[in-house]
């Protein structure tokens, strides 16, 4: 059995920024982390079982973690709530016969619980924090759609030929309006701590601005400071900084959209 050392992939975006509204963490897990076959990443707990996570492998490294958002949703809940887990990489180009097994679409993430096997990272990251309370990362029920409508603008414009076709400032509007929230009632979704709704909303605006980045030559403007200290204060989160896909894998990731 080889051991593999996996070290973090470099933010997009500095990582020194820290927020002293933050309690600081319990203790973390140390995790010893070897790779078991080809696609699979073990990372053991001498605390409990590690939990079982389907995930995509990288587009432009072997062995490597994808550019999936929705399957770093998942793991930014398991970090944060200091629970070990089992990265199971599968190439979705070449789906082997265990997946479609166990999840017959072929679709990532699904994770292993109380030995059933769920799909969507909704209904992961609920079941989780039923399952697993402490730390809460509950976001209440009135905050939980702040920027829900960030994403879906996002790929209207990725995916846009027409300049004059609305798409921008569609997405504009929505970032101006999670500015203004965020100056009223940031600096995250729940005031002053990480929420489940900021571990969703996170990785979009990672892919978001990497994407149109690239492909469009679009920044998030100056003029919503709020919204890139927000950026830069999750970007910046350890959780997410060890789960977070390779700047190239989010590029090649969005490429189908974008070309097609």
């Amino acid at each position: 059995m080889s051991t593999a050392k996996i070290t973090p992939s470099a933010t997009l975006l500095s990582t020194t920024i820290r927020h002293l509204t933050f309690c600081p963490p319990p203790a973390r897990i140390h995790y010893a982390t070897r790779i078991t076959r080809p696609g699979t990443v073990t990372m053991s707990s001498k605390l409990s079982d590690p939990i079982e996570v389907c995930a995509k492998q990288s587009l432009t490294t072997p062995n490597k973690l994808g550019d999936c958002p929705f399957t770093q949703r998942v793991l930014l809940t398991l970090e944060e709530k200091h629970l070990p887990y089992e990265l199971k990489l599968v190439d979705l180009k070449n789906k082997p016969e265990w997946l479609l097994q166990i999840s017959p679409e072929g679709k990532v993430p699904i994770v292993k619980l109380d030995e059933k096997w769920i799909p969507d990272s909704d209904v992961i990251t609920q079941k989780l924090e039923e399952k697993f309370p402490e730390p809460s990362l509950v976001t209440p029920p009135e905050k939980a759609s702040v920027g829900s409508k960030i994403f879906s603008t996002f790929i209207g414009f990725l995916k846009s030929k027409d300049p004059s076709d609305g798409t921008e400032q569609a997405l504009l509007d929505e970032l101006t309006a999670f500015n203004k929230y965020l100056e009223e009632n940031g600096p995250f979704i729940n005031g002053k701590e990480v929420s489940a709704a900021d571990l969703s909303l996170g990785p979009k605006l990672y892919h978001l601005e990497i994407a149109l980045g690239h492909y469009k030559k679009w920044s998030v403007p100056d003029s919503l400071p709020y919204l890139k200290s927000y950026m830069k204060a999750i970007f910046s989160l350890d959780s997410f900084i060890k789960t977070q896909a390779k700047i190239e894998d989010v590029i090649e990731g969005w490429r189908s959209k974008v070309e097609g």
